[in-house]
């Protein structure tokens, strides 16, 4: 499996090509930073923080395919492995804990704590590999699937309970 990527303060390390094959640096302007702070400026419930969420993601692989240069597809098989800017689930979760733990590390995140990505699926249980970053709700401990894999690069990412999350996944279902 790939590795986590490293964040920094101004940057994120994008994976892509499947597995985390590249590894693209996307420098955080001014611009980016106030952008995510915006998308967090009102939230005052963990609903609302999992929205901003969202949309931190949907921005956030914006930002990143403006950089790669190529739009990810969704849904991405392995006919599209080494390819330049389309990821499997292994890069898509990467990158997205890779932004979650930048929005904590800004203190955007009140209400859910990021925990290291998880997997379901195994084949001899009819259901295809796949990952996803995780959010814990503070509160609750109820825990949260962040999935970008089944849209293309800016799209809203599945956004459900980690146990639900985890009873999906036959060959077709999200």
């Amino acid at each position: 499996m790939g590795e986590i990527t490293k964040t920094e303060e101004g940057r994120l390390f994008v994976c892509h090509g499947f597995d985390c094959s590249y590894k693209t640096r996307v420098d955080l302007r001014a611009a980016d930073h106030a952008q995510f702070a915006a998308y967090f400026a009102k939230v005052s419930t963990p609903e609302a923080e999992r929205s901003a969420v969202g949309k931190a993601v949907q921005y956030a692989e914006e930002r990143a395919a403006s950089v790669i240069g190529v739009r990810d597809l969704p849904k991405s098989d392995y006919t599209q492995s080494r390819v330049k800017g389309q990821m499997d689930c292994i890069d898509e979760s990467t990158n997205t804990r890779s932004l979650l733990l930048y929005l904590e590390k800004r203190g955007l995140l009140k209400h859910h704590a990021v925990e290291a990505n998880r997997s379901r699926g195994l084949f001899v249980d009819g259901r295809y590999p796949h990952s996803t970053a995780v959010l814990r709700e503070t509160a609750s401990g109820t825990r949260w699937a962040i999935d970008s894999w089944y849209e293309p690069a800016g799209g809203p990412p599945d956004i459900i309970p980690f146990d639900r999350w985890v009873a999906n996944g036959r060959f077709g279902e999200r």
